[in-house]
């Protein structure tokens, strides 16, 4: 048998065929090309620095859904320079039949930064607000514990002490008249034919002192059982029925005291009265029985003088 010299076979090479690159090394080369470090590219695109490594090394496992992981290549690409919708579309078919976990826990950032409101404004915003609130609570807390005085004349928070006296006590005529809320009452407080001296509400404890300067001062309330009226060290009675509304009550201390029913200094005792005395009843004198009539005296015997 003949022997065949060998043929030298050229053995024809097939072009392989260039593999494109992947979305993470078009990412990365993009990257150091700009020279910027995963730790800027992190802070600028607010992605947590482990996603970016993992969308490098194509680790979708260590990725949250396909919806986020998308999105953060878009704004990775928008970062470095790239097109963001070829990114996406080539990132969904390199990622296909790929499973996730899922049962991911991460909480991220909103993904496009631009998008959101700056901190600072935020924090403006917020305390704007809390001031605004308090200055309102303010307003509204002085505008229900203050009445508004038609006078100069402010009640005063507390009732005025009274002046101290002399041993020899001033008559209970004299003093200033002083009107305390026991409960919370509306009142007008007036000068008889002249200027308005208060009105307004008065709270619990709260009290207005007639002006001394005022000549004829009369009342107007809805409410009088809720005022305590003193005329120095005096108190004086009430101006009306409860629940009544009165007016034209004369705050002058000599009407407020009229009818002694103020508490006017105790009198010297004296001494009680003598219990008159009786008069005798009259004696009935009862008619007494006829006594019976005297039998007539015989005639004495006569005698002759001449015998």
């Amino acid at each position: 048998m003949a022997k065949r010299d060998p043929e030298i076979e050229a053995v024809e090479t097939e072009p392989v065929p260039e593999v494109p690159p992947t979305v993470g090394e078009r990412l990365r080369e993009a990257r150091e090309k700009q020279g910027l470090s995963l730790e800027d590219l992190a802070a600028q695109t607010r992605i947590p620095q482990r996603h970016l490594v993992s969308i490098e090394s194509a680790e979708w496992d260590s990725l949250p859904a396909p919806t986020y992981t998308v999105g953060f290549a878009k704004n990775y690409a928008a970062a470095v320079g790239l097109d963001r919708a070829e990114i996406g579309e080539q990132l969904r078919e390199e990622m296909g039949g790929q499973r996730f976990a899922s049962t991911s826990a991460d909480v991220f950032e909103p993904a496009d930064p631009r998008r959101t409101m700056p901190k600072s404004l935020v924090i403006g915003a917020v305390i704007a607000a809390v001031l605004l609130i308090a200055v309102m609570s303010l307003l509204n807390r002085r505008s229900l514990d203050e009445p508004e005085p038609a006078a100069t004349n402010a009640p005063a928070g507390t009732v005025a002490a009274p002046a101290a006296t002399s041993p020899e006590a001033a008559p209970a005529t004299q003093g200033s008249v002083v009107l305390t809320a026991l409960a919370p009452v509306w009142l007008q407080i007036s000068d008889r034919g002249g200027a308005t001296l208060f009105s307004g509400m008065l709270q619990p404890g709260q009290a207005f002192t007639v002006p001394a300067t005022a000549t004829a001062p009369v009342l107007k309330t809805g409410k009088p059982e809720a005022l305590r009226i003193t005329v120095g060290n005096a108190i004086a009675p009430p101006v009306g029925p409860p629940a009544t509304t009165v007016s034209d009550v004369s705050l002058l201390p000599a009407d407020l005291l009229r009818g002694g029913q103020a508490a006017p200094p105790a009198p010297a005792a004296q001494p009680a009265p003598a219990p008159a005395a009786q008069e005798p009843r009259p004696r009935v004198r009862r008619p007494a029985a006829a006594a019976p009539s005297p039998a007539p005296a015989e005639p004495a015997p006569t005698t002759n003088s001449t015998e």
